[in-house]
């Protein structure tokens, strides 16, 4: 897959400072929960149509998106757990899950499982990283929480999941 147009510098930033964070601290150990760091991975949420190209350059075959013909506010960049990416996207077109933040004292962080472990690796790598909004979660109906994180650009406004604007608690 080939991103051509607006965004294609900021992609490819945000896609390079989540490896050097990675590089940097999965492995170690989460102050908060004793668990290790797992490795997050960026990925970018488009609403509506995706106008794309069918390219061959040197042989191998690429789809291309055509990120100027999409409207900015359609577009939203995420990051999470790598193996969660799936579980996200499936999650955001589920009826009935919202995304909520989480606040500073939340007991999430201190859950000993990845979900507690994400919540707060989200919050380290936006201490690096300006241009990354960790702390938030979203919420399936069967109240099982994914925790990640949105970038400053994209930005997303139509995508309800790019700022959520309640915070999570544990008797919501």
């Amino acid at each position: 897959m080939v991103w051509n147009g607006q965004y294609a510098g900021t992609i490819i930033q945000n896609y390079n400072q989540i490896v050097q964070l990675n590089n940097q601290f999965v492995g170690q150990t989460d102050p908060v929960n004793n668990q290790p760091y797992v490795p997050l991975q960026d990925f970018y949420v488009i609403k509506g149509q995706v106008p794309i190209e069918q390219v061959t350059i040197n042989g191998q075959p690429y789809t291309v998106i055509e990120a100027n013909s999409i409207n900015p506010a359609n577009i939203a960049g995420f990051y999470t757990y790598d193996k969660w990416v799936p579980n996200f996207v499936e999650a955001i077109n589920t009826q009935g899950t919202y995304a909520a933040g989480l606040p500073g004292n939340s007991p999430v962080f201190t859950w000993t499982n990845t979900t507690g472990t994400v919540a707060y690796q989200t919050m380290l790598y936006e201490r690096y990283y300006p241009y990354l909004n960790g702390g938030a979660v979203v919420i399936l109906p069967n109240k099982t929480l994914i925790s990640y994180g949105a970038t400053d650009n994209p930005s997303g406004s139509a995508i309800f999941f790019a700022s959520p604007s309640q915070l999570y608690n544990l008797s919501s």
